[in-house]
């Protein structure tokens, strides 16, 4: 570990929902434009995401996936992170090329039960840096953990996390008052094997949820004090088998998701409409996906997500 970002630094790069790849993409228009809209132009644009990882190893992994025909991934290590096989869940990355403490990317990632905030990239000088700082202990039997923001006022932000007895809780962060927080608690989310988050706005939160029996759902959480989460059923089966779901804004108001399979290593990508009301496979990902965690990484410089 090196020199340390700011607190503001880190706050700033790590509750941010954006692209890591700036493709100004429309996939598959019609589902970028509703269900309602016309057939899919002939000439679009490919929407891209990266699917980040920590390996066995402890490195930082990525896969660069364009919804082309035929799809293309690039799959490439990056840094060494953590001690291996310690890593057990992490958030999106998000790197902020205007950080004041340089060019970073930085995560809220579990090792073994002990959350921390973790960052790798360059310091103002251009000098590589990496490290982490813990952040909070005793997180045994969680099973998921994510940030979300609008970046509408900088003020209050979310954090969601999942534990395996079905409680879902929600983490608001007052950043004028740091540390200030409200800690809400849903009940009710034991079946969820795993979610992705498909919408942050300024109003609520919204994520795709796979069950162990293979249904798919859409979990709508206002944020307003009181408010329940609203939960639609979107698919009845077939969705058991992935054990990690990663998602990107692709368009105005659709999203691009990749489902990752462990057991077998594999990977694919689905088109989804506003509201998942329409779900398009697109087909298997090249490559192999076998790392033990897998989250969206992604950048500053494209609006938020915005997929229900």
């Amino acid at each position: 570990m090196s020199e340390t970002p700011s607190r503001k630094d880190l706050s700033d790069m790590s509750l941010t929902r954006t692209s890591a790849v700036a493709a100004s993409a429309v996939l598959l228009g019609a589902l970028a434009t509703g269900p309602a809209a016309a057939a899919p132009a002939a000439t679009t644009t490919a929407c891209t995401m990266t699917v980040g990882s920590v390996t066995a190893g402890g490195d930082i992994g990525y896969s660069n996936i364009t919804a082309g025909s035929p799809i293309t991934a690039k799959q490439y290590t990056g840094v060494h992170m953590f001690t291996p096989g310690i890593t057990r869940l992490s958030t999106t990355w998000v790197r902020n090329p205007k950080s004041s403490g340089g060019d970073l990317a930085s995560a809220e990632v579990m090792l073994n039960t002990n959350l921390y905030s973790a960052w790798y990239g360059t310091d103002k000088t251009g000098k590589p840096i990496s490290g982490f700082s813990n952040s909070g202990k005793n997180y045994q039997g969680y099973t998921y953990d994510e940030n979300a923001s609008d970046r509408s006022d900088g003020v209050v932000d979310y954090t969601y996390r999942l534990r395996s007895d079905g409680a879902l809780y929600r983490l608001q962060w007052h950043w004028t008052d740091f540390p200030y927080t409200t800690n809400t608690r849903f009940n009710g989310f034991s079946a969820v094997k795993t979610m992705a988050l498909i919408s942050a706005t300024s109003t609520y939160d919204t994520f795709l949820a796979n069950t162990r029996a293979g249904a798919l759902y859409t979990i709508h959480i206002p944020h307003a004090a009181g408010k329940q989460p609203i939960v639609k059923k979107i698919r009845t089966s077939t969705w058991q088998t992935f054990e990690s779901l990663v998602a990107q804004r692709c368009g105005a108001q659709s999203t691009l998701l990749t489902a990752i399979d462990k057991d077998t290593g594999t990977a694919y990508l689905y088109a989804v409409s506003h509201g998942a009301t329409v779900i398009k496979g697109l087909g298997k990902v090249p490559g192999t996906y076998k790392d033990p965690v897998y989250y969206l990484y992604t950048s500053t410089s494209v609006p938020p997500l915005y997929g229900e």
